[in-house]
C-alpha cells in the first residue's frame, strides 16, 4: 500500500494552483455580472497588519539597545507621518501614511511600557545598560518620562 506524502513544495505549488483556480472563477464570475471588486481595502488591511507587527519588535530593540531616550526620533517619526498624509491625494497612500504615524505614536508608549517589562523580568536586559536597570528597580515612584528631572 502507498501513502502519498507531500513535502512543504508540493502543498504550495498546490496551494498555489487551487488560488489561481479561485482567481479565474472570480474573474469569470465579475466578468458575467459586470462587477468590480475594490481590493484596496484588503491591501491596506494587511499594510496595516504587517506596520504594527514590524513595529513591536522595532520598540523592543530599541528599547533594548538604546533604552527610552530616542522616544523623540519615534514622536517626529509619527507626527511626520501624520502631517505628511493630509498632503497625500491618493487616499490608500495617505491611510497607510495615517496608520504609520499612529503606530509610531504609539510606539512612544509602548516604549515606556518595554522598560518596564524588562525591569519585572519578562524580557531580557542589556547586560551593557544593567546600572539603569538597577536604579529604576530601586525606585518604582519614578514616572519613566520624569525620571531624569530628579
Amino acid at each position: 500500500m502507498y501513502f502519498c506524502t507531500y513535502n512543504n513544495w508540493s502543498l504550495l505549488r498546490i496551494s498555489c494552483l487551487l488560488a489561481f483556480l479561485i482567481y479565474l472563477q472570480l474573474n469569470l464570475f465579475l466578468n458575467l455580472f459586470e462587477m468590480e471588486l475594490n481590493f484596496q481595502g484588503i491591501l491596506l488591511a494587511v499594510c496595516t497588519f504587517l506596520i504594527i507587527g514590524l513595529c513591536h519588535p522595532l520598540v523592543i530593540k530599541t528599547e533594548y539597545y538604546f533604552g527610552t531616550k530616542p522616544w523623540w526620533i519615534w514622536l517626529l517619526a509619527g507626527l511626520t507621518c501624520c502631517v505628511s498624509a493630509l498632503f497625500i491625494q491618493s487616499l490608500f497612500w495617505s491611510a497607510l501614511l495615517g496608520v504609520l504615524g499612529a503606530s509610531f505614536l504609539w510606539g512612544i508608549g509602548e516604549l515606556f511600557s518595554q522598560e518596564k517589562r524588562v525591569v519585572k523580568g519578562w524580557f531580557p536586559m542589556n547586560p551593557k545598560r544593567k546600572e539603569h536597570y538597577e536604579k529604576l528597580n530601586k525606585d518604582e515612584s519614578i514616572c519613566p518620562a520624569c525620571k531624569h528631572k530628579k
